[in-house]
């Protein structure tokens, strides 16, 4: 009754609530008072809700099980791999290991993904309410944690969500600074572009998007805000110089990205700006009416100077730079996201001026807010089995925690495992406790005690002798390595070919997703010739 009340309130406005009982007065002064603040905290909490909605999947896929495994080694540990590999990854590796020394668990993992999720929500909109009224902000706000995208990455547990949030609060610190002109507005600005730029180095290309949101409103700035932003941009490159360095001698492990082909920049547009066809066009409608009739400027920046380089051009130059040099992958630009929510909402803006849709000032502002929120929710409402969908290890590259149940349930205690490649190890080390039975046959060092990703193998002469006493053995194989074609590089992967095709059988097999569980047994020796029969 309370509910249906404050509904009945909320859609004939003030007046009518006015006669209302008092809670729902309360609420309703509560939601009017401080438009500003209401408008930045609505989509945090919608985003924080949509994150904890089904977090715990019960399984990792092999990025996060990768995180897992790495932060929840020792420090020095930690460090002693970023010598070889992941880099890239550092600072996360380092801040998941604080997160994970408290509970190691899959919902720990995920859970700053979905809090800076919420953050992100919040900083669009605070963006939205900074250049230009309330309730753009907590439409921008609200259509960011509308997007499938959005959910998508709030919810995984690797760094791209917390580049996303780094991403957003630097641009809402700019408009800032640019706005106050003070020292310390441009040190905090500074010191957040290069915490992002060290959680991933592609973050860079931010500077690159508020040089020209600058650049676009150069005849309102003077010559201290371009020394200012120089200086923070240089600060923030000089930090990720030894980083880039680094990673530069790691490329090998960014082999498996590709070109980019001619869908690239289509699917990150759907990615973007909505994957349904009908969300797709209205949001490319309002991007179209916000750039052919931009909202008036609040500061020296306008909202589409700040929204569209944001947007458009990290996409722009990796895809340009992926013709040559595979860099592309949608979640690398998943932080620019933030600039497409913002030009729908003041397209938005445009048309809801125009049609003037409630009379008094206070009404249209209150009423507009809500019908338009009301809108995102719709669009939400539609785009609910893709989120549904999202929060099922289905959805995800692979299933890592599926391999494990099966490993459990069928193999015994003491088994020899072969893993092949080697990284097919990594299911092991992200659930250990599933694999406790099995005997590493292959293994020479852990990985933590190598300090790589998967650990150290035995050479090919010793592998061929751990397995001549075997009875049966095991092997798991990932999807690539399971088809009769693929030929190993390694001697290692060899000799495990080799050996089990040549003295072992065939005994069960089982499909999974992320890969095949083979059971082998040793073939029975063979009969010398004119060896009497039974």
């Amino acid at each position: 009754m309370q509910v249906t009340t404050l509904r009945a309130a909320l859609a004939a406005g003030p007046s009518a609530t006015a006669a209302a009982p008092g809670h729902v007065r309360t609420a309703w002064a509560a939601l009017t008072a401080r438009p500003a603040a209401t408008a930045v905290l609505v989509p945090a909490f919608a985003m924080l809700v949509l994150g904890l909605w089904g977090l715990d999947r019960d399984s990792m896929w092999r990025d996060e099980g990768v995180t897992h495994q790495v932060a929840t080694r020792s420090l020095p540990e930690i460090v002693r791999l970023l010598g070889s590999a992941d880099a890239v990854h550092g600072l996360y590796y380092l801040l998941m290991h604080a997160v994970l020394s408290v509970h190691p668990g899959e919902v720990a993992l995920r859970l700053p993904s979905v809090l800076a999720g919420a953050a992100t929500a919040g900083l669009v909109a605070a963006i939205g309410v900074r250049l230009a009224r309330p309730r753009v902000g907590l439409w921008a706000g609200l259509l960011y944690a509308a997007t499938p995208l959005t959910g998508y990455y709030a919810q995984e547990g690797r760094s791209y969500a917390l580049v996303a949030a780094g991403v957003t609060g630097a641009t809402l610190l700019l408009v800032r600074a640019v706005r106050q002109g003070r020292v310390k507005d441009w040190c905090l600005y500074g010191a957040v572009v290069t915490a992002t730029v060290l959680l991933h180095q592609l973050a860079a290309l931010i500077l690159l998007a508020h040089a020209v949101t600058l650049l676009l409103s150069w005849r309102r700035l003077d010559a201290r805000a371009w020394r200012s932003w120089a200086v923070c941009g240089c600060a923030a490159l000089t930090a990720l110089l030894p980083l880039a360095r680094l990673t530069l001698g790691q490329s090998e492990h960014a082999a498996w990205l590709a070109a980019s082909d001619e869908g690239g920049s289509g699917s990150l547009l759907k990615a973007f700006a909505g994957p349904t066809e009908l969300v797709l066009t209205a949001t490319l409608l309002l991007a179209c009416v916000s750039l052919n009739s931009p909202l008036e400027r609040t500061g020296r920046l306008s909202l589409n100077a700040v929204a569209m380089p944001l947007m458009v051009l990290p996409p722009a130059v990796l895809l340009a730079v992926s013709q040559y040099t595979p860099l592309h992958h949608d979640r690398y630009l998943f932080f620019a996201l933030a600039g497409a929510p913002l030009c729908a909402a003041a397209g938005a803006e445009r048309i809801a001026r125009g049609v003037r849709m409630m009379r008094s000032k206070a009404g249209r502002r209150t009423g507009g807010a809500l019908f338009g929120a009301a809108v995102v929710g719709l669009a939400f409402c539609w785009q609910l089995p893709l989120h549904r969908d999202d929060r099922t290890a289905e959805q995800r590259p692979d299933d890592l925690g599926a391999v494990a149940r099966l490993v459990e349930e069928r193999i015994g205690q003491g088994d020899a495992m072969l893993y092949l490649p080697s990284a097919g190890r990594r299911t092991a080390l992200a659930y250990p406790r599933e694999f406790r039975n099995t005997n590493d046959i292959a293994l020479a060092r852990t990985a933590a005690a190598s300090g790589t990703l998967y650990g150290e193998e035995t050479g090919a002469g010793e592998l061929r002798r751990r397995l001549a006493d075997l009875e049966h053995v095991w092997l798991f194989a990932e999807p690539y390595a399971a088809n009769a074609g693929w030929d190993p590089k390694s001697a290692t992967e060899q000799a495990k070919l080799t050996v089990v095709n040549e003295e072992f059988l065939l005994r069960e097999e089982f499909q999974t997703r992320s890969g095949v569980l083979r059971h082998f047994v040793r073939r029975p020796p063979e009969k010398p010739v004119g060896w009497p029969s039974a």
